[in-house]
């Protein structure tokens, strides 16, 4: 009985937390009120094991309410309650633009998508560079160009670059292994 509760509970918030996974937040909350399975404090915990591990949000916070709540085939059935709705309304879709994908105006508009998307990864990728490199509110408040750069993340990011591109026996490593060297790097020189 459990498990068809953790699954109706769940697939009622992949259905209806549109957003992403941070969307379903309020959904965990509120199942925390009515169920029981976990207390609010809990589901901070949730959140920060959720953030720190690979995947999405959503799907790493069902799989942990599951497996808190019912062990292996709970963390089973609670994911698979919150992906079913994305999958039915994506074979749905997939359904319908099939029926249209020889249309050329249907043609033409996907083919238009490509550079909006292409120029919405490309801004993603500027504003990331903008907070991580530059200190912007410094500036402002002084006004002094020496305070707009961050010259630690420069120089992090000017070693991994080398590190990348020119040393040899570091080119093929996996990028994981730049990120945690990275993530080591901000830790001890408190980024």
């Amino acid at each position: 009985m459990i498990l068809l509760r953790l699954f109706y509970e769940f697939f009622k918030a992949g259905l209806f937390a549109v957003g992403g996974g941070m969307a379903t937040l309020p959904f965990l909350y509120d199942i925390s009120t009515r169920t029981g399975w976990y207390t609010h404090e809990k589901l901070a915990d949730m959140i920060a094991v959720s953030e720190s591990t690979p995947g999405p949000i959503g799907v790493n916070m069902a799989t942990y309410v599951g497996f808190e709540t019912a062990g292996i085939p709970g963390a089973v059935v609670a994911t698979l309650g919150l992906v079913t709705p994305s999958i039915m309304i994506i074979i749905l879709i997939a359904r319908a633009l099939k029926a249209f994908r020889e249309n050329p105006y249907v043609e033409a508009g996907f083919y238009g998508l490509r550079p909006c998307s292409v120029g919405l990864i490309a801004a993603a990728c500027f504003l990331v560079v903008k907070i991580a490199l530059f200190r912007t509110d410094a500036y402002a408040a002084s006004g002094r160009l020496i305070d707009l750069f961050n010259f630690k993340a420069i120089a992090l990011a000017a070693v991994l670059l080398v590190c990348t591109r020119c040393v040899k026996k570091l080119k093929g490593l996996h990028p994981i292994v730049f990120i945690l060297a990275s993530a080591v790097v901000g830790v001890v020189f408190c980024f």
